[in-house]
């Protein structure tokens, strides 16, 4: 576990971003949900509309419970507060924050050296091969923080 005087950056969810995000995935479910019973136009699009409000019911729920956790930078790495290591300080090669990459919103993409384990905490964090994204319903201010920290860290280890 990380000590307190080793954390150097917190992220986590804003609460106001958290419920317009979990509202507004919540909302379009239960609006299909409703389409699909009061006026839909076949079969074929009823049960469309009732799997896909059903799912997006289903991530709204998952948002919820994933925007309770924070990530936490510390020397070693960054961290889940459940205990996942999301990436390890040596394995992150690159941050990507630009305008146009592809990363969450106010948050920023990591590339690491190795590929992880999918891993998806809707509104927080996931990781696909050797891609972390970061954000989704964070703050923009700590998010880039963390990102700075973890590129100068980059260049440092490339000037040793």
């Amino acid at each position: 576990m990380i000590d307190d005087e080793d954390v150097q950056v917190v992220l986590t969810a804003s609460a106001g971003r958290r419920v317009i995000g979990v509202g507004s995935v919540a909302g379009l479910g239960l609006i299909l949900l409703y389409l699909a019973l009061v006026q839909s136009p076949s079969l074929g699009w009823q049960v469309f509309m009732v799997g896909f409000g059903t799912g997006a019911l289903w991530l709204a729920q998952r948002m919820w419970q994933a925007t309770t956790l924070r990530l936490v930078l510390s020397p070693a790495g960054l961290t889940c507060s459940d205990g996942r290591v999301v990436a390890e300080m040596d394995e992150i090669i690159g941050v990507d924050r630009g305008a146009f990459a592809f990363k969450p919103s106010n948050g920023f993409m990591l590339k690491l050296s190795r590929k992880g384990p999918f891993a998806w905490e809707p509104g927080i964090w996931w990781r696909i091969g050797r891609r972390v994204g970061v954000g989704g319903v964070t703050p923009g201010t700590p998010a880039k923080v963390m990102a700075e920290m973890i590129q100068e860290r980059i260049t440092q280890r490339g000037a040793d």
